[in-house]
């Protein structure tokens, strides 16, 4: 049996028809960045100014790299986020709790706003313990306690 319109009319409803079904999509499910690569290219960011993506990179990261939580915890303290900025931080040591800069950090912050001193001393004390040689977490430890005894006068 011919068709009376030929082979043209095939392909054109043939055409009419796949061009109105959805084509399948593909998805990736798996991450082809190291948690490292994302922490990596989340600090380009923050260099650049852009810190909504350095903290979407860290996040990604830190679903396998606690270590990212700290960087996280920087950007928040930067902009004056304290509570998110404190927030990471103790997510950094809780979950890696070798993380001596999480605890500085976490001094830091509430030395800087003058309260939780006496926990600010405790993570100070902490960080050293974990890193004696850093003049930096003696540096958080004297003024701390500085802002310390200050404060009972």
């Amino acid at each position: 049996m011919r068709l009376p319109y030929g082979k043209g009319i095939c392909c054109v409803v043939l055409f009419a028809f796949l061009s109105s079904c959805a084509l399948p999509r593909i998805i990736i499910l798996d991450d082809p960045l190291s948690p490292e690569e994302h922490i990596n290219l989340g600090v380009a960011y923050e260099r650049k100014g852009e810190t909504g993506n350095a903290l979407a990179e860290y996040k990604k990261a830190a679903k396998r790299l606690p270590a990212a939580y700290l960087y996280m915890g920087n950007i928040h303290f930067r902009m004056n986020r304290m509570g998110e900025a404190e927030e990471c931080y103790r997510k950094a040591f809780t979950a890696e709790p070798g993380l001596s800069d999480a605890y500085n950090n976490l001094a830091w912050l509430y030395y800087t706003k003058g309260d939780n001193l006496d926990e600010a001393e405790s993570l100070a004390l902490k960080a050293l313990e974990l890193s004696p040689a850093n003049e930096n977490y003696r540096d958080t430890l004297t003024r701390v306690r500085e802002l310390k005894a200050k404060n009972k006068v």
